[in-house]
């Protein structure tokens, strides 16, 4: 069997590859890809290997697809409003690679060899040039992991929340932590928290507000405001993503978005004012998106991701509360350029120190209108990480495999 890479699929190809492998999801279609596309800050790219004819050559929109991976390359931001992505040489100091949704590729031999022709291609065209690429796995990728450790891909324990939604409302409801379950009957008969879908680009804009809130307050990066647009003119109406808003006494107190997919409803990104605690709106608001998806179909909610195994989270606990089943499916990290990466660091520490890192421009807003200030940076960051970074333990495991 030949196999030639491509950077280019047919979207209809495309979308029934990742619609009919059982690990495909909302982060390999084509749909997300142009969401990164919009973003500021984010460049998505499209890694493919299909079979080739004997010439080695496909037809495009009839070829058989083996193996696919969506890396993003995100640039960190700095100055007032994160308006500035740094460019030319610098750019190189502060740009890596995310694959949201790892890798999927055909069953068998096919292929596992397929993808590894592909990581090796990959390799060869981006060693030296982005500091690392993390493979964020959604599922269990057992069988493709002495394909990606070959590669130079080394796995850490990343832990997530999964929550069976299969079951009547108030199954799910009874699942949660007898403390929680009181709280949020409690403000339900009390009416203080009103949960609403968001519609219009006000809405968008206090979403977007919350989550600058708190982001700034656990020194996470938070994306660029043009990527929940994007988002929101693109996937809500193709139901592919919802936005929710809870207000107490009609001000914006929590929010929360997620992106719908096959079975699946994924927990992307949340936020909560914290001036509005006793409330328990992020509770409320949890608690309803849960509801919300179970009464349409869906059989999983992802909470995306709920820190590593050795370290203490308080996102974690958050999250336990609901009940879901604690799954570590982990991540795969390569760094292309451990020199950098070093120096990388030291220079992303000294920009938090002068304040460099401000807060990316709010959605809904024109661009000459700055937000409050926050790191910026690629979504699905988690507090108590050192930025853009990975751990120094992985860097250390993966400079070894740098080479190969």
């Amino acid at each position: 069997m030949k196999i030639r890479i491509v950077r280019t699929l047919d979207p209809g190809n495309w979308s029934r590859f990742v619609e009919d492998h059982p690990q495909g999801n909302i982060f390999h279609t084509p749909e997300i890809f142009q969401v990164f596309e919009r973003a500021a800050g984010h460049t998505p790219g499209l890694w493919a290997a299909v079979e080739a004819d004997r010439d080695g050559e496909h037809n495009p929109g009839e070829e058989r697809i083996l193996a696919l991976f969506l890396p993003v390359e995100i640039t960190v931001s700095i100055g007032p409003g994160a308006g500035t992505i740094l460019g030319g040489p610098l750019r190189r100091f502060t740009t890596r690679a995310v694959v949201y949704g790892s890798v999927i590729a055909a069953p068998g031999p096919e292929g596992e060899q397929a993808l590894d022709r592909l990581m090796e291609a990959y390799r060869q065209a981006t060693d030296g040039r982005l500091l690392f690429t993390e493979l964020r796995n959604l599922t269990p990728l057992d069988g493709l992991q002495p394909i990606l450790d070959r590669r130079g891909f080394t796995y850490e324990g990343h832990l997530n929340y999964l929550v069976d939604l299969d079951r009547p409302p108030d199954e799910i409801l009874q699942n949660i932590s007898r403390r929680t379950r009181k709280q949020i009957r409690r403000a339900l008969r009390k009416g203080d928290v009103v949960v609403e879908e968001v519609r219009d680009r006000q809405g968008l804009a206090d979403c977007y507000e919350l989550l600058l809130q708190t982001y700034a307050a656990a020194e996470v990066p938070l994306a660029d405001g043009s990527l929940f647009e994007a988002a929101f003119d693109l996937l809500v109406p193709r139901r592919m993503a919802r936005f929710t808003l809870a207000r107490v006494e009609g001000r914006p107190a929590a929010c929360s978005v997620e992106l719908l997919y096959k079975d699946t409803a994924y927990g992307w990104y949340g936020g909560m004012d914290r001036d509005y605690g006793a409330y328990v709106p992020n509770e409320v608001l949890t608690w309803s998106i849960l509801e919300w998806a179970a009464l349409r179909g869906y059989q999983v909610y992802d909470f995306g991701g709920a820190g590593k195994p050795d370290e203490e989270y308080g996102v974690r606990d958050f999250k336990a509360k609901f009940g879901g089943e604690l799954v570590s499916y982990g991540r795969n990290t390569c760094v292309h350029a451990p020199v950098l990466l070093n120096a990388s660091k030291v220079g992303y520490k000294l920009f938090r120190r002068l304040g460099l890192f401000g807060a990316a421009r709010p959605a809904g807003t024109s661009s000459s209108t700055q937000a409050k200030p926050t790191w910026p940076g690629g979504l699905d960051e988690e507090p108590k990480t050192d930025g853009p970074l990975p751990s120094s333990g992985a860097r250390r495991r993966e400079q070894g495999v740098t080479g190969r």
